[in-house]
């Protein structure tokens, strides 16, 4: 049990810290993104959706979506979410997962 235990500390330590903080704010990006996708799109249809904005991001894109966490996402969360959807990287991915493209 101790040498699980040290072993646990050992990969712990491997990790790059921010790598961790990184997927952190990238989960919670999509805790705010989701949502808002879900107002037009099945629900397996908006995982797939928020896991191709979240791709398609920018780092301080992550982190302005993130902001929202807790609330309802604000106008300017919803068009920032809208703006990534409509890049064509987001597009192909969209295709490639059978989600539609985003209405108006």
């Amino acid at each position: 049990m101790r040498a699980l235990a040290l072993l646990g500390f050992g990969l712990l330590a491997a990790c790059d810290p921010q790598a961790l903080a990184d997927k952190v704010l990238a989960r919670t990006a999509e805790s705010v993104v989701r949502p808002v996708l879900a107002q037009e799109l099945s629900a397996a249809q908006a995982d797939a959706a928020t896991r191709c904005v979240i791709q398609s991001a920018s780092p301080a894109e992550i982190e302005a979506l993130s902001r929202d966490v807790g609330v309802s996402a604000g106008s300017l969360t919803v068009a920032r979410i809208r703006a990534i959807a409509l890049r064509p990287a987001t597009a192909a991915c969209f295709a490639a997962n059978g989600v539609p493209a985003l209405k108006g």
